[in-house]
């Protein structure tokens, strides 16, 4: 199993950029390699480290990029985090509802398995991300934790000229 090893700096970047592009909204399923962004957006609205993302839990994945699908049809920018497993449960919802009625939505997903080193239950997702991104025509960018904002810009970049959800996927703890 892998060890994560979360990177404060990168999750508060990310958030920080996501705002600076007009997110309002975040919602998902916690992960390991995204608990230092999760952190961030359970503080408290006015605590220290607060994103300014008002954040919604979510109890499945599925039920999260409904939220933010809803959000997003009413003019509000949304993202959904999640690990890649958790995509499997939205495919239903991004095929039959997002690509169809042109509802884009930022998905972050955390690329569980990509390496072969995590639990085994990853592994197959993990070998697989970027071919079923590809299949379903979902654009993504896999974050530069050099360059967060190059990488949140360019992903958003992609979600507006082809208006479809759009994934920014995280190899690493954040």
């Amino acid at each position: 199993m892998s060890t994560v090893t979360a990177s404060p700096t990168v999750a508060r970047d990310l958030l920080n950029s996501l705002v600076e592009h007009g997110f309002t909204l975040a919602t998902g399923v916690p992960c390991s390699l995204l608990a230092g962004a999760f952190t961030l957006l359970e503080a408290a609205p006015g605590a220290p480290g607060h994103t300014g993302l008002r954040y919604v839990s979510a109890p499945r994945e599925d039920s999260a990029l409904g939220i933010a699908s809803g959000a997003a049809v009413a003019g509000e920018k949304s993202v959904v985090l999640m690990q890649n497993s958790g995509l499997g449960y939205c495919l239903n919802v991004i095929t039959s509802f997002n690509l169809i009625y042109d509802v884009p939505v930022l998905l972050v997903v955390s690329w569980r398995g990509h390496d072969g080193n995590d639990a085994v239950e990853h592994d197959v997702i993990g070998a697989e991300l970027l071919r079923l991104l590809t299949l379903f025509a979902l654009p993504y960018t896999v974050l530069d934790p050099s360059d967060v904002t190059g990488s949140v810009a360019g992903v958003l970049d992609q979600m507006d000229r082809e208006q479809r959800c759009a994934v920014l996927i995280v190899r690493e703890g954040i």
